[in-house]
């Protein structure tokens, strides 16, 4: 067995699958032969380490339940939108999240709040950080279901869990006691694990009235709003413009 089958093996009783792919490309480029041993050996590792990083990030977005897929670099910028160029500069770096503070996204239906909140999940990705999105009218179904079938300690801990916590479409739907009960567990506990990103069509001052119970409503919003970023969209619905566009194509 030659040397090289050796290395090989070696590298894969190691689970250094992508080491060894680049190590076998290695042997067949005739060129890098002659790169200094560091030099290669620097190549073997980066290909390693951009892999893992790679997996690591298809397995942190498939984890988090994202309706769609969303980058920053692709988000229409333009002034109909009224987005804030300089705030959303400094939210792109999600150290909002490790200071563990809150993001509003607010505006009526159809200006891209679900998709934003999807490019800051995704963001937060790629930096390494956990993720959940929710829609918040299924998470509170999913409530109730989980107090028929004794899971909501389960559910509940799975709200705890991420370094982001992202609930769309907040004040869509009815809230029962035990749901509210349940988010203010959740915005009490995320003070000191995490970040929570609300996007709303409704002002945050009409918030209050989505809650069964007052006194829970101020608890809530107390933990959640008054240390939360806000970007607020306008514009006219993307749905409605795509929907002209595909009526009229010339």
């Amino acid at each position: 067995m030659s040397t090289n089958t050796q290395n090989l093996n070696k590298l894969r009783e190691l689970r250094l699958n992508a080491m060894a792919t680049a190590y076998e490309l290695q042997q067949e480029q005739a060129k890098l032969q002659h790169l200094a041993f560091d030099d290669r050996f620097g190549l073997l590792l980066e290909s390693e380490v951009s892999t893992r990083n790679s997996r690591k990030l298809n397995r942190l977005v498939k984890s988090a339940g994202f309706p769609e897929i969303a980058a920053f670099e692709d988000y229409d910028a333009r002034a109909s939108r009224g987005l804030d160029k300089a705030l959303m500069s400094t939210l792109a770096n999600c150290s909002w999240i490790t200071r563990k503070q809150n993001l509003m996204i607010l505006g009526p239906t159809g200006v891209g709040k679900t998709w934003l909140a999807s490019a800051f999940g995704h963001q937060a990705c790629r930096l390494g950080m956990t993720v959940a999105f929710y829609v918040a009218n299924d998470l509170f179904t999913s409530i109730g279901q989980a107090v028929l079938d004794a899971s909501l300690p389960k559910l509940k801990t799975a709200l705890y869990k991420p370094n982001l916590l992202i609930l769309d479409d907040f004040g869509i739907g009815e809230m029962s006691p035990t749901a509210a009960q349940v988010l203010l567990d959740v915005a009490d506990r995320r003070m000191r694990t995490g970040s929570l990103l609300l996007t709303s069509q409704y002002p945050a001052d009409t918030w209050h009235g989505f809650f069964p119970d007052p006194t829970v409503a101020d608890a809530v919003l107390d933990r959640v709003v008054h240390q939360a970023h806000r970007v607020q969209l306008k514009g006219e619905s993307m749905r409605k413009i795509r929907g002209r566009a595909a009526l009229n194509p010339g």
